[in-house]
């Protein structure tokens, strides 16, 4: 359930911290789908990691956020939507340093993906539609203590209709970005 809620969390921040007059007046009359970058408030780039801040509903939500440096489908050349990683925090909810991907697609039914870091500690994670987060909550401290300390994050899942990916984000800068968003999100 609370990973339904980050989702709709996520999109509402995504949908609302641009303001409308900001747009071209094409894009009013037919708007197009925003990356999350570009709809939330950058706090800070710190190498491949970006700190945002948005405030849906006047409550903050402040997340790190990367793009894969590396993404594969199998069969090659698969059409998806961009994919994301995100380490989320919500002061309202008391979260903090949730971890989930937006992989670009509907994932497969039933179906895990995983995240492993540095090829070699290896995570779980539930799947929903297009997002991903680490199936054993209680490992998600864990998780986050390795993504600081670490070279790369992959990310390996299937779609609905059976393309494999795989997705590498580096973790440059990571440590930085999640102390920006502790900063910012109290």
């Amino acid at each position: 359930m609370q990973k339904t809620i980050l989702i709709r969390t996520v999109v509402a921040v995504l949908s609302v911290a641009l303001p409308a007059i900001a747009l071209p007046a094409v894009a009013l009359a037919a708007p197009a789908k925003k990356s999350p970058e570009e709809q939330a408030v950058l706090l800070g780039q710190f190498g491949d990691w970006g700190a945002y801040k948005a405030n849906p509903g006047g409550k903050d939500v402040c997340f790190a956020l990367a793009k894969p440096t590396s993404a594969v489908t199998q069969p090659a050349g698969r059409n998806r939507d961009p994919s994301y990683a995100f380490i989320s925090t919500r002061p309202s909810e008391k979260v903090r340093n949730e971890v989930s991907v937006i992989v670009g697609y509907p994932q497969k039914a039933g179906f895990d993906a995983t995240a492993t870091i540095d090829g070699s500690t290896k995570y779980a994670m539930y799947t929903q539609d297009d997002g991903a987060w680490i199936k054993n909550a209680a490992e998600e401290g864990k998780l986050v203590e390795s993504m600081r300390k670490g070279g790369d994050l992959t990310i390996k899942g299937t779609s609905g209709r059976g393309t494999g990916t795989t997705d590498v984000f580096s973790l440059k800068g990571l440590a930085q970005a999640l102390d920006k968003v502790g900063e910012e999100c109290r």
